[in-house]
């Protein structure tokens, strides 16, 4: 088929590669414009950009697909179909009508579950039993339209973020390639029960709250690995928490109960969490016997309360 595809992140730039190795004509891709990233804030190109460079294909950087130059670049591609995931831009329906079969868009949740900008995260925060990957015939509403594939899989009690990202990124690059040899398909219409929406990770969200619960807060860690990380606060200053087990256990809450070589466990609202590896501002992550070499924490010291 000849295709357009929009995305930017790794997660789409896996979903372009199986593309281009499925033998689909890409004749134009759309990411979003270079980003200053690094120390020295220098212009980077977005993952899908680098791919599709790698690959010759033609890339479009637009502002917004609201104008009508825009469009018109997209209509004299006459393309079959256009892949859409993790673009970032509204497509207005001008858009949408383009292609012949449409556009179709990789979501990485069970819709009509955690439509929206960070389903990821937030089923790790919920503390969903299960996730996955739905293909879905887009339409003018935030992930709305009806799905015409899904593939779903368990949530392990130990998955992260990261992980849970590379999974849903390569179950999504398989399904579109599956779809796209299906096509015509009618998808089906999402269930009106059940939406919840996935806003965006804000940074004050990373910041843990000593009084919840040791299950709800092993949960936030996880869901911030690796971006943009669960931030504990001690004397005001800001120590990440990367690994991290619900234990038994309890005292004042946000204080140490005990240290050893592979643990520092610290009570919660409810239970105790025992933190197995950290991250002091500026530093590296470390194994807590090494982050205790250089950072002096015993019992009864207590992290900050945070609000």
């Amino acid at each position: 088929m000849k295709l357009i595809f929009a995305g930017t992140p790794d997660f789409a730039a896996q979903a372009l590669a199986a593309i281009i190795d499925a033998g689909h004509e890409v004749a134009l891709v759309l990411t979003q414009p270079d980003r200053p990233a690094g120390r020295g804030m220098v212009l980077q190109p977005s993952a899908v950009k680098k791919m599709a460079l790698a690959h010759g294909i033609e890339v479009f950087q637009p502002l917004t697909l609201k104008d009508a130059e825009a469009q018109a670049r997209l209509a004299s591609i006459q393309a079959d179909a256009m892949i859409v995931a993790a673009y970032g831009l509204i497509l207005p329906q001008v858009a949408l009508d383009l292609p012949r079969h449409g556009c179709l868009n990789i979501h990485a949740s069970l819709l009509p579950r955690w439509r929206g900008a960070a389903p990821i995260q937030r089923a790790l925060l919920a503390g969903d039993a299960e996730t996955g990957v739905c293909i879905m015939q887009m339409e003018a509403g935030l992930d709305t339209g009806p799905v015409l594939l899904e593939r779903r899989f368990a949530i392990a009690a130990n998955d992260t973020a990261a992980f849970l990202h590379d999974r849903l990124a390569a179950l999504g690059a398989t399904m579109v390639v599956e779809i796209l040899g299906q096509l015509p398909v009618k998808g089906e219409a999402q269930p009106t029960e059940g939406v919840t929406y996935a806003h965006k990770i804000e940074k004050h969200e990373a910041l843990i709250d000593w009084r919840k619960s040791a299950a709800e807060l092993d949960r936030h860690i996880r869901a911030f690995n690796p971006v943009p990380g669960a931030q504990a606060l001690m004397h005001g200053q800001i120590v990440k928490l990367w690994q991290a087990t619900p234990v038994l256990g309890n005292g004042e809450i946000g204080t140490i109960l005990a240290v050893d070589r592979k643990h520092l466990i610290v009570a919660c609202g409810e239970g105790a969490l025992a933190v197995n590896e950290l991250q002091k501002s500026g530093g590296k992550r470390l194994p807590v016997q090494q982050f205790l070499a250089g950072n002096d924490l015993k019992v009864g010291d207590r992290f900050d309360l945070s609000a």
